[in-house]
C-alpha cells in the first residue's frame, strides 16, 4: 500500500471510489473529477482528493483523474489485481444467499469452496458448486489457497470455524454471525451483524419520527 500509512477510513472509502470508477468507464468516460467521485461517495471533493494522494495520484486540475489508470491503481492497493479464492463456511439461507451474489466475481473474488458441518447438505450443488464437509476445511483451504473466509453460521459456532480457518492459514475473515471474534494479530476481521444495523438505523427513523411530531 504505497507506503503502508493509508488511514483506515480512507481505506473503507477505496471499494466505493472502485465502483464509481468501473460505472464511469461502462458510460465511456476516460476522467472523472474529484466532485462526481464526492457525489457518489458521500464526502467533499477535498476529502477524495486527500484520499486518492495516498495512492500518489493528484489528478489534473480542470480535467480530473484518469479513469482507467486510477482504476487499475485502488485495484492494487486493494489487492485485486488477481483471482482472489473465498470460502463460505455455513450453507444455510444466508449462506446460500451470498453463494449466489454475482458481486463476488463482479469485483475481483472467487467463490472457490462451500462447507458445512450438516452431513445432510455435503455433495449437496449450490449453483456450481458442491457443498463440502467442514471436517476437510485446512485441506480446502490449503488445495485452494483460499485467503478470506466467509462466516455465515450461527453465533454459537462462529468463534470454533474461526479459530479453525485461521490455524488452516486464513488472514482474513468476514463474519456474518451476531458474535465477536477473537483472532491473534494479522488477522482481520469484519463483522456485518444486521440486526445491531437495522437497531441503528431504527434509532434514527424513531429520533426522525420524534422530530416530526414536535414540529407538528
Amino acid at each position: 500500500m504505497r507506503d503502508g500509512r493509508i488511514p483506515a477510513a480512507t481505506v473503507s472509502r477505496l471499494p466505493m471510489y472502485l465502483q464509481a470508477l468501473v460505472d464511469a468507464a461502462e458510460d465511456g468516460l476516460e476522467t472523472v473529477s474529484s466532485e462526481v467521485l464526492a457525489r457518489v461517495v458521500g464526502v467533499n471533493s477535498a476529502k477524495v482528493r486527500k484520499d486518492l494522494s495516498y495512492l500518489g495520484s493528484h489528478g489534473t486540475r480542470g480535467v480530473g483523474y484518469p479513469v482507467a489508470e486510477l482504476t487499475t491503481e485502488i485495484s492494487e492497493v486493494l489487492g485485486l489485481t488477481g483471482d482472489r479464492p473465498v470460502m463460505i463456511v455455513g450453507v444455510g439461507n444466508l449462506g446460500r444467499a451470498l453463494a449466489s451474489y454475482d458481486g463476488f466475481a463482479r469485483r475481483g473474488f472467487r467463490l472457490a469452496a462451500m462447507v458445512d458441518t450438516d452431513p445432510s447438505k455435503v455433495g449437496v450443488r449450490v449453483g456450481e458448486h458442491v457443498v463440502e464437509s467442514a471436517d476437510d476445511l485446512a485441506m480446502v483451504v490449503a488445495d485452494r489457497r483460499i485467503g478470506i473466509v466467509v462466516i455465515a453460521v450461527p453465533a454459537e459456532a462462529a468463534q470454533q470455524v474461526a479459530t479453525q480457518a485461521v490455524d488452516a492459514g486464513v488472514t482474513a475473515i468476514l463474519n456474518f454471525a451476531p458474535t465477536h471474534l477473537e483472532v491473534p494479530a494479522g488477522v482481520t476481521v469484519r463483522t456485518v451483524d444486521l440486526s445491531t444495523e437495522l437497531q441503528i438505523l431504527s434509532f434514527y427513523e424513531h429520533l426522525e419520527g420524534g422530530r416530526h411530531l414536535a414540529a407538528g
